[in-house]
């Protein structure tokens, strides 16, 4: 287990949440479920949190209750080698969910996320400012973002 992980408060979907992100991110498990006892808030035997693992990182997933939503202000970045995995990644978690801009979306459990090619960062950490600027300004246009478009803005004189 590792040190430190995200938790993700769910009302009641927290087992149905877990097994779909397991579907959509290679190397990725289920650890472990565990279930309410007797005297617990919710009924015992129910799913109280399932432990996964997605390409390596732990997350819990809780029923804690209707009490808390998601918000953007948290997100989990999906950083991909190439546009076939941000095609992948972004067709699987915007499903029933809503796509935002510059790489973000929110999936059908209002978690947010940002697909994004790892090629950005390193047009955006360019020394050459004007081309990372270029770079930068056509990702802003964009909502799923597209490695070619970037490429093309930031090689533009």
């Amino acid at each position: 287990m590792q040190k430190i992980g995200p938790c993700l408060w769910f009302d009641t979907q927290a087992e149905e949440a877990a097994k779909f992100y397991v579907s959509v991110f290679r190397n990725s498990r289920i650890i472990e479920t565990n279930y309410f006892l007797e005297g617990a808030p919710k009924p015992a035997g129910t799913v109280m949190t399932v432990r996964f693992s997605l390409d390596g990182e732990e997350f819990i997933a809780l029923n804690g209750g209707p009490e808390f939503q998601f918000s953007p202000a948290v997100s989990f970045v999906a950083n991909c080698v190439d546009q076939v995995e941000v095609d992948r990644l972004w067709a699987a978690l915007s499903e029933g969910g809503q796509e935002v801009q510059c790489g973000w979306l929110t999936d059908k459990y209002g978690v947010s996320w940002q697909v994004v090619p790892t090629a950005l960062y390193d047009m955006l950490n360019s020394p050459d400012k004007a081309a990372a600027q270029r770079a930068f300004s056509a990702m802003m246009g964009m909502i799923k973002l597209d490695i070619a478009a970037l490429r093309k803005a930031f090689a533009a004189a």
